[in-house]
C-alpha cells in the first residue's frame, strides 16, 4: 500500500537545472537528487561542486557548460539530448542575473542582458523541450524561478523587475496551453535569500535592517529553504497544480 510520501518521490526521473553551479540552483539540484532524480546540471561556471552534491545522494549527475542566453549554446544543448544527455522529465529554469542602477540612469545594455537571460532564454528552452515532450506524448514538469519582484516593483532593478514580472505571466500562459497535455508549469518565488544577487543589499546596513524588519520570519532565506518547494512541484504530488507562483518568502508578501 502506497503512502502520501510516495507521491513526492522522483525515482526514475531526470531533472535539468539551469544556473546550477551555486546558490539556489545547487540547492535545488541536491534536493531533487535526494528525492530520487538523476540531474543534468547547466551553467557557465564550474559545476564540479554541485555534481559532487548530487552524486553524494547516490544519483547520477551530468554537467553541461552553456550560456543559457546564447542561442548557439541552446542549440548545442538540444542536440545533446538523447545522446550525450538523457531527455529530462523535469526542467528547472533557475539561471538568472541582475543589474542595479537608478531608473533614469539604467543602461540599455543592462536592460537587454537581463531580459535575454531571465526571460527570453527561458522561453526558448521551455518551448523546445515542450515541443519534444508533445511529440513524444510525454508528461513533464517545468518550474521557473520567479521572485518577489514578480509581485512588486522594487527599486534600482528595472530589467530584473520587468523580467520576473513577465515570467509570472509566462508561467500562467504556458500552463493554460500545456496543462491539457499533462505538462505542469509552475514557478517558485524566493523571498530575500542570502545569495550572490543580494550581497550588496546585505552589506548595506540600512537596507539590510529595513528588509529584515519587513520579513515576519526575521531572517534572510537560505538556499535550502527551496528544497521542499522544488521537490513538490517536480513530483506527482503536484499533478493538479498548474500556473501557480509559490512564494517561499518568510512571510514577506503577507506583511
Amino acid at each position: 500500500m502506497s503512502s502520501i510520501l510516495d507521491s513526492f518521490k522522483l525515482t526514475g526521473k531526470v531533472a535539468l537545472v539551469t544556473g546550477a553551479s551555486k546558490g539556489l540552483g545547487a540547492s535545488m539540484a541536491r534536493a531533487l537528487a535526494e528525492a530520487g532524480a538523476d540531474v543534468i546540471l547547466i551553467a557557465r561556471g564550474d559545476l564540479s561542486a554541485t555534481k559532487k552534491l548530487v552524486e553524494e545522494t547516490g544519483r547520477k549527475a551530468w554537467t553541461f557548460n552553456a550560456d543559457q542566453a546564447s542561442r548557439p549554446s541552446l542549440d548545442k544543448l538540444m542536440a545533446a539530448f538523447g545522446g550525450e544527455l538523457p531527455w529530462p522529465d523535469i526542467v528547472v529554469n533557475n539561471g538568472g542575473t541582475i543589474r542595479r542602477a537608478n531608473f533614469t540612469e539604467f543602461s540599455i545594455t543592462d536592460w537587454d542582458e537581463v531580459i535575454e537571460t531571465n526571460l527570453t532564454s527561458i522561453f526558448r528552452l521551455s518551448q523546445r523541450v515542450a515541443r519534444e515532450w508533445l511529440a513524444q506524448k510525454r508528461r513533464g514538469k517545468i518550474i521557473h524561478t520567479a521572485s518577489m519582484l514578480s509581485f512588486q516593483g522594487g527599486v534600482r532593478v528595472a530589467s530584473y523587475t520587468a523580467s520576473k514580472s513577465a515570467l509570472s505571466g509566462l508561467t500562467k500562459l504556458m500552463a493554460n496551453e500545456l496543462a491539457q497535455h499533462g505538462i505542469n508549469v509552475n514557478a517558485i518565488a524566493p523571498g530575500y535569500m542570502a545569495t550572490d544577487n543580494t550581497e550588496q543589499l546585505r552589506a548595506d546596513a540600512t537596507r539590510n535592517k529595513s528588509i529584515l524588519e519587513r520579513i515576519p520570519a526575521s531572517r534572510w532565506g537560505e538556499s535550502s529553504d527551496l528544497a521542499g518547494a522544488v521537490v513538490y512541484l517536480a513530483s506527482p504530488a503536484s499533478d493538479y497544480v498548474h500556473g501557480h507562483i509559490l512564494a517561499v518568502d518568510g512571510g514577506w508578501l503577507a506583511r
